[in-house]
């Protein structure tokens, strides 16, 4: 079931407004995935990006979530295929794995964000030793993660409308 898309109230506080946008961002993402065909799920609309399919967008947002608040923000081990040895863009090699899949993975991600967040202070700062994450707060890391799935709500709205003539923002 696709999350509601809900705008945060005009007059709430800094972290409702924060989560609230972020939220907002997130059920888009699943909100273009509804009536995808498994096939139109994994192919491909853009020549000069091949990667770039519904399914791997989805795969790649579930380990944004990862990255940012397990890794960067916890410290918690780098795993996962943004930390791999692997190819350029691994976290978007999904063939052969369904998008329901891949979109109640990002939904379990994004509900072990939703904790980690809960739990700290918009002022926590990052602990990872590496990737600069001491340098980040988590109100820094929730802007970041608003700008990128929003970014990415704009790739997915394009892809939808280059797959099946779909459009609709809100």
């Amino acid at each position: 079931m696709t999350p509601p898309r809900v705008r945060p109230p005009g007059a709430a506080d800094e972290r409702t407004q924060l989560l609230g946008w972020l939220e907002m961002q997130r059920a888009i993402i699943h909100w273009k995935c509804e009536g995808l065909s498994e096939a139109d799920a994994h192919r491909s609309v853009l020549p000069s990006s091949p990667m770039l399919t519904m399914a791997g967008l989805v795969s790649h947002m579930r380990w944004v979530e990862h990255c940012w608040f397990e890794v960067m923000l916890l410290g918690r081990p780098a795993e996962g295929p943004h930390f791999d040895d692997g190819p350029e863009d691994a976290d978007m090699m999904v063939e052969g794995i369904p998008l329901a899949r891949l979109l109640e993975e990002y939904e379990q991600q994004c509900a072990v964000s939703n904790e980690i967040v809960a739990g700290l202070s918009l002022d926590e700062m990052g602990r990872h030793p590496q990737f600069n994450a001491s340098g980040r707060s988590l109100r820094w890391m929730l802007l970041h993660m608003i700008e990128e799935t929003a970014r990415h709500a704009g790739h997915a709205d394009a892809i939808r409308e280059l797959l099946d003539g779909e459009t609709g923002y809100y």
